[in-house]
């Protein structure tokens, strides 16, 4: 698997006119070897190398077979050690990550191999990590049912009286006893007011009854994310919240229907922007409606209105329409999808139907 996907890589660069490629980003070096620590991973034709420190040599060894391992030191840095198994090699121009290399790196690259042109990497790791292998597929959804168990589980634990810091406590609880391995990211709760803000930060805010409860959140497992969003009500909602909830929900089950190899991101994404916009909510859902997710929490594509992408069968992309009001609530309903041969199919089954607790 890995030697098929670091094949696949140098193919590209190849086309492109390089014979190799640095690789630092950390979820990059993994999808390319399987190694999770840290260093650097270092490809060409003949080459599949990973530079690291004394702390993960062992490691490296034993979660990349395919690769040797060459250890790095304070006099023996990983620019000057490349810069030997490049001479060997005799590549004259590799390709590097350039939203990941600071300055100083790139200093410090240049000036270990002042005989090798430097080209930009163009993300080319990141396009062959967007369609997802059935292996890849079965961790997003074990991920996934993962999450959908613990908010099955919280649907008997959230009470008036609870703070947001609680509910996050006993959310992220649930996630672990159901076998995360980590979380995918920051677990956001946002109970009433709190609901405008799309990335609200959990606090000592306490759930009151009338309260829309907004839970952004999500296991990592094998490597691979989960991302799902849930509100739910405590106690009844006015009309106003009621109608804020079924506008989202609506504009959510629309997109859905539209997702399929050869959609275009942005026409996804108008789909639920435009009903948003006919229900009186227009400037109300400032952010996209969603992103493709694997190793990383935000992965390309996007749904937006100006990713002009075309999907294709084994993206796996969130769908996350939302309502923001601010000073009175919010709402956001998110489901993680995989595009199929003939259309999707949601990854997070757990019910979209407004519950009041």
């Amino acid at each position: 698997m890995y030697k098929e996907r670091t094949d696949r890589l140098l193919a590209l660069l190849k086309a492109a006119g390089a014979q190799g490629a640095l690789i630092h980003k950390p979820s990059n070096m993994r999808w390319l070897s399987g190694y999770t620590g840290e260093g650097l991973v270092l490809v060409a034709d003949g080459l599949r190398a990973i530079l690291t420190d004394f702390r993960y040599t062992e490691q490296a060894e034993q979660q990349a077979p395919d690769y040797t391992v060459h250890m790095t030191t304070a006099e023996r840095t990983a620019e000057k050690l490349a810069a030997e198994l490049v001479g060997a090699q005799g590549a004259a121009v590799l390709a590097f990550e350039d939203d990941e290399v600071t300055v100083r790196g790139m200093k410090a690259l240049t000036e270990a191999m002042p005989g090798v042109r430097f080209v930009p990497v163009d993300r080319r790791v990141e396009m062959l990590r967007e369609r997802k292998d059935e292996e890849e597929i079965a961790l997003v959804e074990k991920a996934c049912a993962i999450s959908c168990a613990a908010f099955e589980h919280m649907l008997g634990v959230i009470r008036p009286g609870m703070t947001e810091l609680e509910i996050r406590f006993a959310l992220e609880n649930a996630l672990y006893r159901g076998g995360a391995e980590k979380l995918a990211f920051d677990t956001i709760v946002a109970t009433g007011p709190n609901g405008s803000l799309p990335h609200a930060i959990p606090g000592n805010r306490v759930v009151e009854k009338g309260h829309m409860v907004t839970m952004d959140f999500g296991a990592r497992y094998g490597g691979y994310c989960a991302d799902i969003t849930r509100t739910v009500a405590v106690g009844s909602l006015d009309d106003k919240q009621r109608h804020v909830y079924d506008t989202v929900l609506q504009a959510q089950l629309r997109a859905l229907d539209a997702i399929r190899p050869g959609a275009r991101c942005s026409d996804v994404d108008r789909i639920a922007r435009s009903f948003i916009d006919e229900r009186g909510y227009a400037g109300r859902f400032g952010h996209g409606l969603g992103h493709a997710v694997g190793l990383d929490i935000h992965e390309s594509p996007r749904l937006s209105p100006t990713c002009g992408q075309v999907l294709e069968a084994g993206i796996v992309i969130t769908n996350e329409p939302g309502v923001y009001l601010p000073g009175q609530c919010g709402c956001r309903i998110e489901d993680t999808v995989l595009v199929t041969p003939d259309g999707c199919r949601r990854l997070t089954p757990a019910t979209k139907e407004l519950i009041i607790l």
